[in-house]
């Protein structure tokens, strides 16, 4: 199978970290630049070719748009290939859609987004997924109409575990989704967690209840341990944790299952 070479612009860095993270897990994909703004990546682009780019809107020194600008004027005067682009961004406006997809963008995704949703458009607009060797271009419409929805509670929460550091291929990461989603359907498990809780996620993955909390153990531990504390602090618009007070995974969870709650809420 052939290498999408990948690159990452988005001045986020603890976000970009954490995609580049979940990409290197593919064995068909290579991160092999992460820039922080427009400017950094045309630079990089002089040095290496590159597949695809996964690219924000709002950055400092060189935005998105104006990165798209360029890019397309440079690549009409080498009458060069253009990389393929997929624009992510929290603005969810139909002007600003179509603005990046004239401007050359395949697609346009909405953040908080899920990274294997991510993974499949990359595949996609590379060209090397698709029958016959035909790249694959949504219309404006399509895109558009993709980015025209919530994130769903499944993307919300995985877009939320990889900023703060809970790397996908670790077993508590799905087995803390599980355990939050769980604890938003039925907010009284929480104060079952042994009882209740651990012994449905154990059932739902076909382990064992302590198997279940050593490994959301693991995981709040591995997050600690990457710093990423302020991430999730920004997310819940104060500070909820510190580096030194390290929740226990029913406060984690509950905390969690808290946001999801009242993010819910308020867009109902």
């Amino acid at each position: 199978m052939d290498t999408i070479r990948v690159m990452l612009v988005d001045d986020n860095t603890e976000l970009r970290a954490a995609i580049s993270e979940r990409l290197e897990t593919e064995s068909d994909l290579l991160v092999c630049a992460e820039c922080g703004n427009g400017a950094e990546a045309l630079l990089e682009l002089e040095k290496q070719p590159v597949d695809v780019i996964v690219l924000d809107i709002i950055m400092p020194q060189m935005d998105g748009y104006s990165f798209l600008e360029e890019l397309k004027t440079r690549c009409a005067a080498s009458q060069a290939e253009p990389p393929k682009v997929i624009v992510t961004s929290s603005l969810n406006r139909d002007d600003l859609i179509l603005r990046a997809m004239n401007l050359g963008a395949c697609y346009y995704m909405v953040k908080p987004f899920d990274p294997d949703r991510l993974i499949a458009r990359i595949r996609d607009v590379s060209g090397l997924t698709q029958g016959a060797g035909t790249p694959y271009h949504p219309s404006p419409s399509a895109s558009a109409a993709q980015s025209d929805r919530a994130p769903t509670m499944d993307e919300r929460l995985s877009s939320l575990f990889l900023t703060i550091g809970i790397p996908a291929h670790i077993k508590g990461y799905h087995y803390l989704r599980e355990a939050v989603k769980m604890t938003v359907a039925n907010p009284d498990i929480i104060n079952r967690i042994t009882k209740e809780l651990y012994p449905g996620v154990a059932h739902r993955f076909s382990t064992s209840p302590s198997k279940v909390e050593r490994a959301i153990r693991h995981a709040i531990e591995v997050a600690w341990s990457r710093g990423r504390i302020e991430v999730l602090n920004k997310a819940f618009g104060c500070q909820v944790v510190t580096k030194e007070d390290k929740p226990t995974n029913g406060e984690f969870i509950a905390m969690i299952a808290d946001k999801l709650t009242l993010e819910r809420k308020s867009v109902s």
